[in-house]
């Protein structure tokens, strides 16, 4: 890190939990966030500026006048442009000195397991059950920490799999697949300020793991009820018999 470095960073680096030494592990990292929509935009926004090296947004969708009342990446004159590229563009206002790479595509199958391979850290920020699966499958088999949020109505939920732990459940020991899929934000609505709530934390869960401080929630399920403005956690153990990860080392 090189003078400004170490004043833009200034007040992370004042953390004795950090420091130098954690604000140089955010500044060699590299993560990728699945989905420029709700969770991803906020997420992007703080780990860009948090100074993680390398930050890989992938998302196929187009913005559209009513992914403004939340996805707080983009603007109206990105209406119609690219959700990772209007992301990546707003990261870098913030942030120019890190690198951000987009990824115009909905990654499934071996682009994705790719993506994943390329990063040491995955942030789901998805809004569908098929595509959280196959992140959840490929960080299993990669043996990749995936941080997983959602947000739903007055809802949302955090928590952490990393299958390097032998305790560790995966995505699918939560939510197994044959399980059917709720309604979505179009359907359901979702309170704006909710998904920043979830993707910030989403960030702060990446920003744990990468700097190696504090306790990550493996095997915790972090809800918020911002209705009733509180949280509770719900522990999620490992499924012995699970088809993803039961054969894991």
């Amino acid at each position: 890190m090189n003078d400004d470095d170490l004043l833009r960073y200034s007040r992370h680096i004042l953390l004795p939990q950090i420091g130098v030494e954690g604000q140089a592990k955010l500044h060699s990292a590299s993560v990728l966030i699945v989905g420029a929509g709700g969770l991803g935009c906020p997420a992007a926004i703080y780990l860009g500026a948090a100074g993680l090296g390398r930050l890989v947004i992938a998302d196929a969708d187009v913005v559209d006048l009513t992914n403004l009342q939340r996805q707080i990446g983009h603007r109206n004159s990105s209406i119609g442009i690219n959700k990772a590229h209007s992301l990546r563009g707003t990261v870098l206002g913030i942030n120019p000195t890190i690198e951000v790479v987009e990824l115009d595509v909905r990654l499934g199958g071996e682009e994705l397991a790719a993506a994943i391979a390329d990063v040491d850290l995955v942030l789901d920020c998805s809004d569908n059950f098929a595509t959280r699966h196959a992140a959840n499958r490929a960080c299993v088999e990669l043996m990749k920490p995936l941080v997983s949020g959602a947000a739903l109505g007055f809802s949302g939920q955090i928590t952490v799999f990393d299958t390097r732990h032998p305790d560790s459940p995966c995505y699918h020991c939560l939510f197994p697949d044959n399980v059917e899929e709720g309604p979505r934000c179009s359907e359901a609505g979702v309170l704006s300020p909710l998904v920043g709530v979830v993707g910030a934390m989403q960030a702060v869960e990446a920003i744990k793991l990468l700097a190696g401080v504090g306790q990550p929630a493996v095997g915790r399920l972090i809800l918020f009820d911002a209705l009733n403005s509180s949280f509770r956690e719900v522990r999620v153990p490992r499924d012995a018999a699970c088809p993803v990860c039961a054969k894991r080392i």
